[in-house]
């Protein structure tokens, strides 16, 4: 029977030495693919607060004017309503009474506030017939007045993983409530 040998401890550490470089790449590639994709939770996080946000806004601005609340009255509680969002920086709220006479459908009345540039998709003040676009036809019904909120809010990623990936977020989301 022959006896066993140990390595000697120089050969144990040229080992070690060898597996340190090794896991010291494996850290690198895992590092860099888990801050990717931690880059990429905080921008789709963020765009997904800021659209939950605006669909809250937007229905709140429809149910407010729709009771009768005073158009600026209204834009102004929604600016206040929507933090953490700056709609006088990054955004345009636009509400609209889209009154249909006879079958004619007109804008009525419409208010706008923001920092941003954006026009209204249903129609600018005054529109009437086939200028006023709304997702159904049939609404407002005869001698009755429809109340539009429409929110608009600018997008800036805060990492660099779009550009990275190839991937182009929405910069201007949108979202509109009817009442």
């Amino acid at each position: 029977m022959s006896p066993i040998t140990q390595p000697s401890k120089s050969d144990r550490s040229q080992k070690v030495r060898g597996r340190s470089g090794q896991a010291l790449i494996e850290f690198a590639l895992v590092a860099v693919m888990l801050m990717v994709m931690l880059f990429a939770i905080i921008d789709f996080s963020r765009i997904i607060l800021i659209h939950q946000v605006m669909i809250n806004v937007s229905r709140e601005g429809g149910n407010l004017i729709s009771r009768g609340t005073d158009m600026t009255n209204a834009i102004n509680a929604l600016i206040v309503s929507a933090q953490p969002l700056d709609i006088n920086t990054h955004g345009c709220i636009i509400l609209s009474a889209v009154f249909n006479n006879s079958g004619t459908c007109t804008i009525s009345a419409q208010q706008k506030t923001g920092g941003i540039v954006a026009t209204s998709k249903v129609g600018p003040l005054g529109a009437t017939g086939g200028a006023v676009h709304l997702p159904n036809p049939q609404l407002p019904q005869t001698n009755q007045t429809l109340w539009v909120s429409e929110v608009f809010y600018s997008f800036t990623p805060v990492t660099p993983v779009g550009k990275l990936l190839g991937i182009t977020l929405p910069r201007t989301n949108y979202d509109a409530a009817y009442f």
